[in-house]
């Protein structure tokens, strides 16, 4: 049953990194690890699940800062925070376009890290991406791209809001 939850969380492209390399571990010489060597998540991209978990958590994390320069401080979910359904739902939607399955829901809910109310947990949140990643390293680049993180793992402007202010400027 693993397996069934890791194929529906992960892309079901038959994509493989470069040969010789480890998947979580591909951008050796940039210094960013999605995993660490004993396959947990890297602190950096720990940090920006935070802020992809907080986006969509109950109850919400504060409002995002900006720092002085201008660049946005990363948000961090509050104690005990979850994903509600509607907050999985926007979730899955934000990142791959449509909402999970009512089974794999079901999945989620019987496989990770969940509150009594069958509420996402920030653990759970991790174990999925974990298991991502391990699985399929381009899935949870893409991912994260989607939310606005670079290659070096740095919150930076959207397609969508360069072309908003595009829009907005002329």
């Amino acid at each position: 049953m693993q397996r069934e939850i890791e194929s529906r969380v992960q892309s079901p492209r038959p994509e493989t990194p470069e040969p010789s390399s480890r998947q979580g571990r591909r951008n050796a010489g940039v210094g960013v690890q999605l995993l660490e060597d004993d396959g947990a998540i890297s602190p950096q991209l720990e940090v920006c699940l935070k802020h992809i978990f907080s986006k969509y958590c109950t109850p919400q994390a504060a409002g995002v800062v900006v720092a002085p320069g201008g660049h946005p401080t990363l948000l961090t979910p509050p104690e005990g925070a979850y994903l509600s359904p509607q907050g999985l739902d926007d979730w899955a939607r934000d990142t791959n376009g449509a909402p999970f399955s009512e089974e794999t829901k079901a999945e989620l809910r019987e496989f990770l890290d969940v509150t009594d109310d069958g509420g996402l947990t920030f653990k759970g949140f991790l174990q999925v991406y974990q298991l991502q990643t391990e699985n399929d390293e381009e899935e949870t680049w893409k991912d994260l791209s989607s939310h606005g993180f670079d290659r070096t793992l740095r919150l930076v402007a959207s397609r969508r809001e360069d072309m908003e202010d595009s829009t907005n400027s002329t």
